[in-house]
């Protein structure tokens, strides 16, 4: 019996990072509509996360924001420490929840950048993220969001990848008291967006045979249960159950041996379009 479904045309930075980890999730999610996380009024944090974007969008635009200030005191304080300490930012022309789109492969790919700030030398991406400064910043660097945002600036501008940066600024970093900054920004490099079309290139192609299987009525490939992606002391995926991964005493010791644990870093709800 053949699949049927809407086809994806637009990936985000959401798409590309479940590609990345495990093709069968991504059909689960995207193709058999099983997503089973929980809508972002169900998660506080995420909900005030997404009032702190929105807080900043009018405050870049110029507009009003005390009302928005008085609905919670952590909000109030994120944008206090943000006034107080804001990132490293160039000069230039600053534009609000800018979207870039390109088309590659069959499909368009798309960001929407918090701020976009460009001069005619060079153009930056800031990021505003609500939670603490991550241990491991090389874990953000591979992250797609990073490396999608910065190849669509250099795609779709006249820049050369060595005058675009991307800087993520944390609010909660003012309450580590180990941090020494509460920024991270990643310089681009030529082999780095050479490196990005590659790993694209080669996601789209998974992606397009992923797809052609499922049509036929065959399920996209699975992660090595090894790679501890499906069950793991410290982690389960939604969908281990269902693609019958389980998890027996001995594996979970060898795997505890095997595996480092990466502190999980928390998302805003991803902006699919």
């Amino acid at each position: 019996m053949q699949h049927r479904h809407q086809p994806i045309w637009q990936l985000s930075q959401g798409h590309l990072n479940l590609l990345a980890s495990c093709l069968r999730k991504f059909q689960h999610r995207y193709l058999d509509r099983l997503d089973t996380s929980t809508p972002l009024d169900n998660h506080p944090h995420q909900q005030l996360g997404a009032q702190f974007h929105q807080l900043m969008q009018q405050q870049a635009l110029g507009l009003e924001i005390g009302p928005l200030l008085a609905t919670d005191t952590r909000l109030k304080a994120w944008f206090d420490a943000f006034v107080a300490t804001p990132p490293p930012m160039i000069e230039g022309t600053r534009e609000s929840e800018h979207q870039r789109l390109c088309w590659q492969d069959g499909y368009v790919l798309v960001a929407v950048y918090d701020l976009l700030i460009q001069n005619p030398d060079q153009a930056q991406i800031l990021d505003w993220k609500t939670y603490a400064l991550p241990k491991r910043a090389d874990r953000l660097r591979h992250h797609w969001q990073t490396r999608l945002y910065l190849y669509l600036l250099a795609e779709t501008s006249n820049y050369r990848p060595e005058q675009l940066s991307m800087t993520y600024w944390f609010a909660e970093a003012s309450r580590q008291p180990e941090a020494r900054a509460n920024f991270l920004t990643f310089p681009y490099t030529s082999a780095w967006h050479k490196q990005t079309r590659q790993d694209l290139n080669r996601l789209l192609a998974q992606l397009n045979q992923g797809l052609v299987a499922y049509e036929t009525g065959e399920a996209m490939q699975q992660v090595t249960f090894t790679e501890g992606k499906c069950v793991s002391p410290n982690h389960r995926c939604e969908f281990a159950e269902r693609c019958e991964r389980r998890l027996l005493e001995d594996e979970a010791l060898a795997l505890q041996d095997a595996l480092v644990d990466i502190d999980a870093i928390a998302e805003i709800p991803l902006k699919t379009n």
